[in-house]
């Protein structure tokens, strides 16, 4: 198989720090998402993007997957040593879908994705509590266990069922509709081993949400930043705006201003009350880069009685 150079695909440096890389995922994924780019390979290098940032976000991931990098160019043949992943344990940062991700990364790290060891689970007799019966609180113990699952807005807005493998177990987990971030899934009977007799804990998997390309969630409201031409800012204008249910009509009023925030009602996560999506605008100035647009420049700077600094001191 040929050798994939995440950082290439991001465009950032080997010794990139970890803001900058999400800054270079965001950017990507914005470009590319297939609700937004136009391009004819704009599925295909999204799912790149996707994966790269998937081992680059976390240090751990990151510096196991450098240990082969410092030797290899993107596209060579490379084939890791058998069972190399075994040597490294990776942290519970949680379980992400990585279906859909290329032989390589399957390679690396295995068709489940990352399988912490250790970190994944914490004993939860001292946080959550453990349940004891009649034989004794020593005797019968059994004890719940925590995790943490990262998802996409998508499923948090749609459900679905995702299978997340842990310690060789592939489990199946059901993602409710309207789902937010820090609610937990309980999965019956899949927590720790219960002690003289009793029955196995519940598994507790607090959900995290995966950083999109363009919506950011609090708590079931979504939050968009919209970028409009300042013509449609000033004028006015109706413009088609994606939301996790599909593109919908928006008005922007006469004389917008950059930074205005605009409510679509209902179109957040699902639920009773469903959330909202709120729209802020940003103006984007187009680039005078041609004769006929440096002229249109000069005209509205001759013509337009318009000081953007009228509010400052004298």
């Amino acid at each position: 198989m040929r050798f994939k150079d995440y950082y290439e695909t991001l465009g950032v440096a080997r010794g990139a720090a970890q803001e900058d890389i999400k800054r270079a995922y965001r950017r990507l994924a914005r470009k590319y998402h297939p609700d937004v780019s136009k391009a004819a390979d704009a599925e295909s290098r999204f799912k790149e993007i996707g994966e790269a940032y998937e081992v680059l976000k976390n240090p751990e991931k990151r510096a196991a997957y450098d240990r082969f990098g410092q030797d290899w160019k993107h596209g060579q043949e490379f084939h890791p040593p058998p069972g190399w992943e075994r040597q490294f344990h990776f942290g519970g940062d949680g379980f992400s879908d990585t279906s859909g991700f290329s032989d390589f990364f399957e390679a690396l790290f295995g068709r489940g994705g990352f399988q912490g060891a250790g970190g994944d689970f914490q004993d939860a007799r001292g946080s959550m509590g453990a349940t004891a019966g009649a034989r004794g609180p020593a005797q019968t113990r059994h004890l719940d266990q925590s995790a943490r699952i990262e998802i996409p807005l998508e499923d948090a807005y749609r459900g679905a069922t995702r299978n997340v493998v842990l310690r060789g177990r592939t489990l199946s987990v059901k993602i409710p509709r309207g789902v937010t971030e820090g609610q937990r899934i309980r999965l019956g009977g899949q927590g720790g081993a219960g002690a003289g007799g009793a029955p196995a804990g519940d598994l507790y998997l607090t959900v995290t949400h995966a950083a999109h390309p363009l919506f950011r969630a609090e708590g079931r409201d979504v939050h968009l930043r919209l970028p409009v031409a300042p013509w449609e800012a000033a004028l006015g204008a109706t413009v088609a705006v994606p939301t996790l249910g599909g593109k919908v009509d928006l008005k922007i009023p006469r004389g917008s201003r950059a930074g205005r925030t605009l409510r679509l009602k209902g179109r957040g996560l699902p639920g009773r009350p469903a959330g909202d999506q709120y729209v802020v605008l940003e103006i984007v100035t187009p680039p005078a880069d041609t004769p006929e647009a440096e002229s249109l420049y000069r005209m509205m700077a001759e013509s337009m009685d318009f000081d953007p600094r009228a509010g400052f001191p004298a």
